[in-house]
């Protein structure tokens, strides 16, 4: 494993509305990751914020409201990763339940449309006589400012729902539902786009009550908490308060068998028990299955499974889908092994690659690219921009993935502006951005980003730590402390699942499927026996039976040949060297 720096997280003074009910434990785990009360701890759905608070969403609803009463053709416009899928199903769902008869979705293909509305999508609907009168954009649409206006040109209304950072121009869209535009008062900033098109959906409810469209307060919701969850997760969006909220009850929705059967079905090609599934499982589990659809070939089959109706056709698709996941594994692995290669080709050490690292391969897969740079990411600790050709070959498409403290979105528009057109187009987050450049701009964006990652960060920022919760106690290694961590979550994006550091006698260890370290441990100092696995360590690994172990790991429940017994999932390890011999 790279060598790592361990940093415990620390912690506040304690707050003085602090109740007494909670262990000692988990008030420190929630301390630390800034929960001031056991309000914050609530996540009942009558602590969501208002959808009333969202700019934009009054005229959003009444637009759909109406078009719904007319019978006119909605067309949704969605994205093709997890979240685009999600918000997709939600709207097509939400909006039948709402009364629509006319509705339809597509999805920009990956390779041929690139990323959200574009006029050429506009044109080829106008082509196929498919041209509706209102289109819903999900997870997408705030860049789209020449797609937005093909659209108006031929008569359609557009109503925009979005999560991601506004540009300086904004769509002329008949309305705009984004948290992160201008002026919007609303406090969850961090909402993925699937639980934006969820807030429209309880907006357009209550109006259409109102209007006298249902008996009562009209349909049930809830029962779509499950795609709201997934969506969440798997865009690796911040859990706030709100966001814990939507995944914590979608979680419990699944848990109970109440899902999509798409869900479900995804779940069990994983092999995963839906009923004691965590977030963690959604986000690594659900989440790069659906996914494998986008990046391989088209997301609609994602999509056909979450709205499958039946068993047997969702076990289907999703059978399919985790066919294309392990496709993309292969692809991916092939492809880190060719960056790996480019990087010793640099005859650099560490210290001296470029701070920001921008690699290229004409052979590699456009849609793999942002895995391969995350995997890269992981290995240098550096931001890390993967580039593909295009399908027309005049372009590079890039990702980019990012480290703490550096905002990658801010870095490229700070890139555009010292080099107009330089960067065809760019959007994405803090953490996660995408973009495209000419084929012949490589070199020249290569030195730009390196130089803006320079003037960024200092070079403190480039050292790899691990951070953690400091260590547990030998009582505290218990299988009962790993199920109330797991009970305890949903644990996510700035709200990390817990991990401990500590010293560790190995009384042996030995490696499984070729790849894996295997090990019996004993915390130092004393303690009971625990098994420890840590994941992909490779076959060539420290005795550690020989120095003792540091380790941070993760107290999981492990169930084999039916007995459940406490195991630790380890994140990272190395020598702790307290002995040259320890037994």
């Amino acid at each position: 494993m790279t060598p790592r720096k361990i940093v415990r997280r620390s912690l506040p003074d304690q707050p003085s509305d602090w109740g007494q009910a909670l262990p000692p434990l988990l008030k420190r785990l929630y301390l630390a990751r800034g929960v001031r009360s056991e309000a914050e701890l609530n996540y009942t759905l009558r602590e969501l914020a208002s959808p009333f608070d969202l700019r934009g969403i009054g005229r959003a609803v009444t637009l759909i409201a109406d078009a719904i009463r007319q019978h006119q053709r909605i067309l949704i416009l969605g994205d093709f990763d997890a979240d685009g899928a999600t918000s997709t199903a939600v709207a097509m769902l939400g909006l039948q339940m709402m009364g629509a008869t006319s509705l339809d979705f597509r999805v920009p293909s990956r390779f041929s449309d690139g990323y959200g509305l574009t006029p050429g999508i506009i044109e080829r609907l106008e082509e196929e006589g498919a041209l509706p009168d209102l289109l819903i954009t999900v997870d997408n649409g705030i860049a789209a400012v020449d797609g937005v206006v093909a659209a108006v040109r031929r008569g359609i209304r557009v109503v925009v729902t979005d999560h991601h950072l506004p540009g300086e121009a904004l769509p002329d869209a008949d309305a705009i539902v984004n948290p992160n535009q201008k002026g919007c008062p609303f406090l969850s900033k961090n909402a993925a786009g699937v639980g934006v098109m969820f807030y429209v959906l309880t907006a357009l409810r209550r109006h259409l009550a109102e209007q006298g469209m249902f008996e009562g307060k009209g349909p049930n919701l809830g029962c779509l908490l499950d795609l709201v969850a997934l969506g969440t997760v798997a865009d690796v969006v911040p859990l706030d308060h709100n966001n814990r909220i939507f995944v914590e009850q979608g979680l419990r929705r699944i848990r109970q068998g109440e899902a999509r059967p798409g869900i479900l079905a995804l779940l069990e090609v994983a092999g995963r028990d839906h009923t004691q599934i965590s977030a963690t499982d959604l986000g690594f589990v659900v989440g790069p299955r659906l996914n494998a659809a986008g990046r391989l070939d088209d997301m609609s089959l994602g999509i056909a499974c979450l709205l499958a109706d039946s068993r047997e056709e969702a076990r289907r698709l999703a059978t399919e889908l985790d066919q294309m996941n392990r496709e993309r594994r292969n692809i991916e692995t092939g492809m880190k092994e060719q960056a790996q290669e480019l990087l010793a080709s640099l005859s650099l050490d560490i210290e001296g690659l470029p701070w920001g690292l921008a690699l290229y391969d004409p052979d590699w897969h456009q849609g793999v690219i942002g895995i391969l740079a995350a995997r890269i990411r992981e290995q240098t600790h550096r931001p890390v921009i993967a580039f593909a050709p295009d399908d027309g070959g005049e372009l590079l498409k890039g990702s980019a993935r990012s480290i703490p403290g550096l905002h990658i979105r801010d870095v490229l528009a700070a890139v555009d502006a010292r080099h107009p057109g330089l960067l065809k187009k760019f959007g994405g987050h803090a953490m996660a951005a995408g973009m495209s450049i000419g084929t012949d701009r490589l070199e020249t964006f290569s030195a730009a980003f390196d130089q803006v990652v320079r003037e960024t960060i200092t070079a403190d920022a480039l050292e790899a730590s691990i951070t953690t919760d400091g260590p547990l106690a030998p009582h505290e290694l218990t299988l009962e402390t790993a199920y109330t961590l797991k009970r305890s979550g949903p644990w996510g994006q700035h709200f990390p699942e817990p991990a401990f550091d500590g010293e560790f006698e190995v009384i042996n260890q030995r490696i499984v499927g070729e790849k894996h370290l295997k090990m019996v441990l004993r915390p130092q100092g004393g303690g009971a026996v625990i098994d420890g696995i840590a994941f992909n360590t490779g076959a060539e690994v420290p005795d550690f039976t020989r120095t003792g172990a540091r380790i941070v790991y993760k107290p999981d429940a492990n169930t084999f040949r039916g007995r459940t017994q406490l195991q630790l999932l380890v994140d990272y390890i190395e020598p702790a060297d307290f002995g040259t011999e320890v037994r």
